[in-house]
């Protein structure tokens, strides 16, 4: 038995996600279609807005439905502290510790040179207007520590070290309640170097 066009037009489209298969695809667009048409609808209408209205923060490059997003708006922000990450995800995990103040900008990626990805795809010309500013006295590079996150860090570090301005670079080592019997090798290794005076 063929299915729909419409079917397999949608089954395709969830494939667009990330992690998602054709039988992963195939069972939610069967799951909605059958068991709930109305949350279907839902997310068709939630998607087609979104679609619509959302778009990127003329300074930090996040996402928002104005042209400047509200936290770059905030008077309470430290402007003096520039954040660099990869996704919005990231931005809201560093905001979520309650320990940072300062402003953000998000590069939408990293660079990747066999996936096509270099520094013109993930804004950095933009981010260096942005950090030269006259107003941003450190960069501090919160990069996946992926071999791209740490690339793009390089990177990232080297141009604006050039430009004179302080940068640094997220700290790394055992992660709190962490038995080092348990961590891995690498990271131990790191943690060793990068140790800290008490």
């Amino acid at each position: 038995m063929k299915a729909p066009s419409s079917l397999e037009a949608l089954i395709e489209a969830l494939r667009c996600l990330p992690g998602v298969g054709p039988k992963s695809a195939q069972r939610m667009a069967y799951h909605l279609l059958q068991h709930d048409r109305e949350g279907a609808q839902r997310l068709a209408g939630a998607l087609a807005d979104a679609t619509r209205r959302i778009q990127h923060c003329a300074l930090c490059n996040t996402f928002t439905e104005d042209e400047i997003c509200e936290t770059c708006a905030s008077e309470r922000r430290d402007r003096s502290l520039l954040c660099v990450v990869e996704t919005p995800a990231d931005q809201l995990m560093v905001e979520q510790t309650l320990t940072y103040r300062g402003l953000y900008f998000v590069l939408m990626g990293r660079i990747s040179p066999l996936d096509g990805i270099g520094p013109r795809e993930i804004h950095l010309e933009k981010l260096a207007q942005r950090a030269a500013d006259g107003v941003v006295a450190e960069v501090i590079l919160a990069t996946n520590f992926t071999n791209e996150g740490e690339a793009t860090a390089h990177y990232i570090g080297e141009m604006l070290k050039a430009r004179k301005l302080r940068v640094s670079r997220l700290a790394r080592g055992v992660p709190i309640g962490g038995e080092l019997e348990y961590v891995d090798a690498g990271t131990l290794a790191q943690a060793v170097l990068d140790r800290r005076e008490t």
